[in-house]
């Protein structure tokens, strides 16, 4: 089946009780046994739930994974992951990445014996050289937020395989109809679904997505014993929003490329990096591994920190929050927003400056976002 078809139909066959054509939402803890002895079938709802089960089953296929796993957030995905690893171990990190996932490897990697070092994976060279004797799991983001930046995955896996080190990539800003990083090798695909999977910016979520089966058992401890799951009615949701994926990546990339290319030539904007453009300094090599160029744009605007304040709050259908990926189209300030846990130095050794916006385009008409675009340049 193709990708459209199956975001539809896999784990969502009708109800066999009622005929149901819509997956239900069970919303219930508990299920009756059959006798005492521990039998198969569902149990208690922590440990698995049918509305979850169809969801995850809907996106590993989405993944061309065997196994996912659905957790309460996206953060909560991500400490799932920091849980299959032991004290002494250490994980590379790509320096450009989520501020979340910072937070993350600063507070929690430290509690638990983990250390964490951070490299440029725009240069293989540069992570070959950084890795260590216990270096146990790559960690990517591609592209990256908030700059946008695609690395060279397939390589990146290889080098990591040659060491014996796990790699973990996060697979938000792309969603699977874009690309599939298992497809290259990666051994853990995590997704925040608040984002694209869920794409209406009503359900809160994260996946823990993968193909090997030695790693089944203590990715479902952190699930089922570390309890972090998604409920019932989110996973419904997720359902529903993965149902529209690919129609809605299609227009989320159109109405991207037409805004970066239109921003590109604005005398008040600075500089545009969209994978799409070829400005973009990866351009090539999103063409050879994304097979869309994604709805996420960075911005750097003439000014600072006054004028980008004064360009976010002039926006009239670009709405200033915090998070992005759904269908209406949202401007964040990284450094005080996604990126606002680190420090002044650990922000500018990122490139992440006081003129720097992002913007997640929605599937709004493009035109009316060009204007709205322009009537906020226009008073800075």
């Amino acid at each position: 089946m193709q990708f459209e078809t199956r975001a539809i139909r896999v784990g969502q066959d009708p109800d066999p009780a009622t005929g149901a054509v819509i997956v239900p939402i069970y919303a219930t803890t508990n299920f009756e046994r059959p006798s005492v002895e521990h039998g198969e079938g569902y149990e208690y709802s922590r440990v698995a739930n049918p509305t979850r089960t169809a969801a995850e089953q809907c996106l590993a296929s989405l993944e061309n994974a065997k196994y996912c796993f659905l957790f309460a957030s996206g953060m909560a995905a991500e400490t799932a992951v920091l849980g299959v690893l032991r004290p002494g171990d250490h994980i590379l990190c790509t320096r450009d990445v989520y501020g979340g996932t910072i937070s993350l490897m600063k507070q929690f990697a430290p509690q638990r014996g983990i250390q964490v070092s951070y490299v440029d994976m725009r240069s293989p060279d540069c992570v070959r050289e950084a890795i260590l004797p216990h270096t146990r799991l790559m960690w990517l983001e591609s592209p990256t937020n908030p700059l946008t930046y695609v690395h060279d995955i397939p390589t990146l896996v290889q080098i990591a395989k040659e060491r014996g080190v796990l790699t973990v990539m996060d697979n938000t800003f792309a969603s699977p109809y874009l690309q599939n990083p298992l497809d290259w090798g990666v051994d853990i695909v995590l997704h925040s679904v608040t984002k694209y999977l869920g794409g209406h910016s009503d359900v809160l979520g994260g996946a823990v997505v993968f193909n090997r089966d030695d790693l089944h058992e203590p990715l479902w401890d952190q699930q089922a014993i570390g309890g972090g799951v998604l409920s019932p009615f989110e996973s419904w949701l997720l359902l529903r929003g993965m149902k529209t994926l690919a129609l809605r990546m299609r227009q989320h990339c159109h109405n991207a490329q037409r805004i970066a290319e239109h921003l590109e030539q604005h005398p008040k904007v600075k500089r545009v990096l969209y994978p799409g453009l070829p400005s973009h300094p990866q351009h090539e090599l999103a063409k050879r591994l994304m097979r869309g160029f994604g709805g996420m744009l960075a911005i750097y605007i003439e000014g600072g920190r006054e004028e980008a304040n004064r360009f976010c709050t002039s926006l009239r259908l670009f709405t200033l929050a915090s998070s992005l990926g759904g269908v209406e189209s949202l401007v964040g300030y990284p450094i005080t927003m996604s990126h606002g846990s680190l420090s002044p130095d650990e922000q500018a050794e990122r490139g992440l400056t006081e003129n720097l916006i992002r913007l997640s385009v929605g599937i709004e008409h493009a035109d009316d976002l060009i204007e709205d675009l322009e009537q906020a340049l226009a008073q800075i």
